[in-house]
């Protein structure tokens, strides 16, 4: 929305294309246009149907075309423990992985273009870097709570013990390589003294380093239809919505499918919590799900298949003990903590604060 240049009506591209194979289809026949073709409206003709593209066709292209890009074949993409998608390390066993990138970045930009929505969920990395925001090792939690796990245990206790040098193992295949995080790395010890920088390192190598080609491809493609300085008006949650839209959230759905921790049904803050959230806007339930789950994106299945660190993973509210404290988030579990405030206005005030504002968590900036 508003973000579409001015347009020539009659300037179109013809694509026909077969159905099963969208994704391809559309890579081998636009993967040489210009970014002036690229800008031109699409007619969509599926091989085989009769159907006039009157925006519908349009729209079911975007939903194949994204359902295909994640295909596990393909490679491109590897789907993490959130269900969010971020750049295989190992993509390059197709020989045009860079060119398939570039073409993703491109399309994901034409359906922003088009006012069309692609079912793409990224994770908060990926989004941070379309943005140009640096990333932050927190942002490891939702995807890869295992390693998170770790950097945070080791930013909490001592590590002068560890034996650990500044490298990192990598695989390749079954092939192992220790990759240096800082020049001759694996000669330099890790200590209380340097943990920091070490911590810092090892998430970029996660979510930036160790994919940088295919996400430089994909961010080529990307801004050659919408720069940067377009889309830097957005936060990395907003771009979410903007790439794939605003979900519809079933409330009733969501409270027939919450835990609860240290609280019942029962419970005043727990009333009014629910209260509160039957209340909101979809555009406030998309931040709170976004807030407490990582992404903004509703199972297939419905809240029942939230899916979480080891398989299913209910919503949780759970009972935080700071009562000056804003309500914080656990997204690999999806689990809220909610302190007991003393009113309902309260509880609003605090929780709209935390979903809109959002906290970067603990830990160092």
């Amino acid at each position: 929305p508003g973000m579409a240049g001015p347009r020539i009506a009659y300037e179109t591209e013809q694509l026909e294309l077969n159905r099963n194979s969208v994704f391809e289809d559309a890579f081998q026949k636009m993967r040489n246009f210009t970014s002036e073709q690229m800008k031109k409206k699409l007619r969509i003709q599926f091989v085989g149907e009769e159907g006039i593209d009157a925006g519908g066709l349009k729209r079911e292209f975007y939903k194949k075309l994204s359902e295909q890009m994640f295909d596990p074949n393909y490679a491109l993409f590897s789907r993490m423990a959130d269900s969010t998608f971020q750049p295989n390390r190992n993509s390059d066993v197709h020989a045009h992985h860079l060119d398939y990138f570039k073409f993703c970045g491109r399309m994901i930009a034409k359906a922003i273009y088009d006012d069309q929505y692609a079912e793409a969920y990224f994770t908060r990395s990926l989004y941070k870097q379309m943005l140009n925001i640096p990333v932050h090792y927190t942002d490891l939690e939702a995807y890869d709570p295992e390693y998170f796990k770790s950097l945070k245990w080791m930013l909490e206790n001592s590590v002068n013990d560890l034996g650990f040098f500044f490298s990192i193992q990598t695989e390749h295949f079954g092939n192992f390589t220790l990759i240096d995080l800082i020049p001759n790395g694996s000669t330099i010890p890790l200590t209380d003294e340097n943990k920091i920088e070490y911590i810092t390192l090892a998430a970029q190598m996660k979510m930036k380093t160790g994919i940088e080609k295919q996400i430089d491809a994909f961010l080529k493609g990307f801004y050659e239809l919408i720069p940067l300085e377009m889309i830097q008006i957005f936060n990395e949650k907003e771009l979410e919505l903007l790439i794939a839209g605003l979900p519809t959230i079933d409330v009733k759905d969501l409270k027939n499918n919450t835990e609860y921790q240290g609280y019942t049904r029962e419970s005043s803050a727990i009333k009014w919590f629910w209260q509160i959230v039957e209340q909101l806007s979809q555009q406030d339930l998309a931040l709170l799900l976004q807030f407490v789950t990582g992404t903004s994106r509703v199972p297939i299945g419905g809240f029942s298949q939230l899916p979480g660190m080891s398989g299913v993973q209910k919503f949780q509210i759970l009972k935080a003990r700071e009562l000056d404290k804003l309500p914080s988030a656990h997204t690999c579990f999806n689990q809220i903590d909610l302190p007991e405030y003393t009113s309902k206005e309260e509880l609003q005030k605090k929780l709209l604060l935390a979903i809109r504002e959002g906290s970067e968590g603990f830990g160092f900036a």
